[in-house]
């Protein structure tokens, strides 16, 4: 089972006490103070571990706690200081704090550390309180309180390459046929339900580790279908391997869709090089149309060329993982995937907007709606019914009724200018 999310408790170890303790030997009846210091508590740490891949191991445990550190002994010997704690943790760890929602580490590297929390420093002993008046001291410290927090943690898989896709759109296949990796496959939308990892070897000097996403719905960007808790783990990816299924109704509109999602998610996903791929091939009716609909995606820009693979037989593919390693290579060389990773945070709303009356007409103001409106091909009348739909998923439709809209009147979003007709 995939876990990429879970809220645990540490708490580290508390510091030994300090003690009082006076020197007492046959023949020194007035020795000096001689109380010993108690021992650190222990660390609570955690540490990447390459071999997990998801935080299911946290479903069980949920409370993690460090050794105390051990009080202090006579003779002036300190305490044994409190183990610390480890706890393994897959690579692409983000760890908050439950509470504030601070950022408190990114976890990537093979190995990395982050001390979540500290543990207590031990008491002092009454040695450390002699003075030349106060020469037995009756006094000590006890150990610091432990350090304790309520953590959430969330997994972003890392991956060179992200598979994105609308369900059914052969994902998994292309998974399964290029590496060792078994995700679930059927012949019906949603087989997969949760991320899958493969690493595929191209000769023995080049390998690309590969993530399948489930298939993207229309709204996964506010979570429909659980887009939200997957569009998170492309974030890390470097490159995108835009797979179209052959045997759609519309393959433009999907493309259009996808990257409509993958945009108003996190507009850093849009500047990610993408290769688009129609699957399928092997099938006649898709072999015979693929022409058209590779001249048709060209039109759209950007795209400088449009595979033709098949999942199931393996046709072009292993060219086409080439040409991503090269993207990959030149794209490391360049420093463009060397960026700082985005990290997704909830703390306004980009679905929020305002309308605004000015006397040229009402202009919508709002992040997610201008974004869309930006990324919508208006020439495509089917991109402007999707605007449509997201107008009305967003309430902007509502709103402009409940703001006195009339039929007729001029809406401004960013840099458009539209009609309203009823």
């Amino acid at each position: 089972m995939f876990i990429d999310e879970a809220l645990i408790y540490v708490k580290a170890g508390k510091g030994g006490d300090g003690v009082v303790h006076f020197r007492r030997e046959k023949y020194i009846p007035f020795g000096g103070p001689d109380g010993g210091d108690g021992g650190k508590g222990g660390d609570v740490i955690l540490e990447v571990n390459p071999v997990l891949n998801t935080l299911f191991h946290f479903r069980q445990k949920k409370t993690f706690k460090a050794q105390d550190g051990a009080p202090g002994g006579k003779q002036n010997m300190t305490g044994k200081s409190g183990e610390d704690l480890i706890i393994q943790v897959p690579p692409g760890t983000l760890v908050y704090n439950a509470n504030s929602g601070e950022l408190l580490g990114d976890l990537t590297e093979k190995g990395q550390r982050l001390v979540v929390a500290r543990g207590g420093r031990g008491g002092r002993g009454n040695t450390h309180f002699a003075t030349p008046v106060r020469q037995a001291p009756r006094i000590a410290e006890r150990g610091e309180p432990a350090e304790e927090i309520r953590l959430r943690l969330e997994l972003k898989l890392i991956a060179d390459v992200g598979i994105v896709g609308i369900p059914n759109a052969g994902k998994s296949t292309l998974l399964a046929r290029v590496t060792n990796a078994k995700p679930k496959i059927a012949p019906y939308p949603f087989t997969t339900l949760e991320p899958n990892l493969g690493v595929v070897v191209l000769d023995d000097d080049l390998t690309l580790t590969l993530a399948d996403v489930p298939g993207l719905l229309e709204g996964a960007h506010r979570g429909v279908g659980l887009g939200v808790d997957f569009l998170k783990h492309i974030q890390r990816t470097k490159v995108l391997i835009h797979l179209l299924d052959g045997l759609s109704e519309d393959p433009v509109a999907d493309f259009h869709q996808i990257n409509t999602e993958l945009a108003l998610f996190d507009p850093n996903l849009k500047k990610k090089p993408q290769v688009v791929a129609i699957n399928k091939i092997d099938l006649p009716e898709v072999r015979e149309k693929a022409p058209v609909l590779q001249q048709k995606l060209l039109e759209q820009g950007g795209i400088e060329r449009v595979w033709l693979i098949s999942g199931l037989t393996g046709e072009s593919i292993r060219e086409m993982l080439f040409h991503v390693a090269k993207l990959l290579q030149s794209g490391m060389e360049e420093g463009l995937v060397c960026e700082e990773i985005p990290i997704y945070r909830v703390a306004k709303d980009p679905r929020e907007f305002e309308i605004v009356q000015t006397p040229e007409g009402w202009r919508v103001v709002g992040e997610a709606i201008e974004r869309a409106a930006a990324m919508t091909y208006w020439e495509y009348p089917q991109s402007v019914r999707r605007f449509q739909k997201i107008l009305q998923a967003l309430g902007v439709e509502d709103g402009l009724r409940k703001a006195g809209v009339q039929e007729g009147d001029t809406v401004f979003i960013g840099d458009f200018e539209l009609e309203w007709i009823e």
